[in-house]
């Protein structure tokens, strides 16, 4: 099973960029089904980015599209989130997940994914 850990959050103003990045081990990304998510405080995990097992399809959330960027590296085992035009809403712990099983119409549901990072914290404000 593979092991995620999340970098690269932070605190930004509103309108700039950040990346986080997502970094596996104890197993190649191929055949995963990979997700960024979002948390905040008394809500449910909200689904940002991801790619299918494949590889061959990404999916972004509602409230993330045309601003966010999601992308991978396979020889280094990462998965990045380049994330622009940040807003105060988009702050939020952001976790990386992995899941062997996902099919397409779970691609969005955090309950799909199998291993979890323990976050990045990414503070948005003025």
């Amino acid at each position: 099973q593979v092991q995620l850990v999340e970098s690269g959050g932070g605190s930004v103003q509103p309108g700039d960029s950040l990346r986080v990045s997502c970094s596996a081990s104890g197993d190649t990304l191929s055949g995963y089904a990979m997700g960024w998510f979002r948390q905040i405080p008394g809500k449910e995990r909200e689904y940002v980015a991801g790619f299918s097992r494949t590889g061959g399809y990404t999916y972004y959330g509602d409230s993330v599209k045309g601003r966010f960027t999601i992308s991978k590296d396979n020889a280094k085992k990462t998965v990045y989130l380049q994330m622009n035009n940040l807003k105060p809403e988009d702050a939020a712990i952001y976790y990386c997940a992995a899941g062997r099983r996902v099919i397409t119409s779970q691609i969005m549901s955090h309950r799909a994914y199998d291993s979890w990072g323990q976050g990045t914290q990414v503070t948005v404000s003025s």
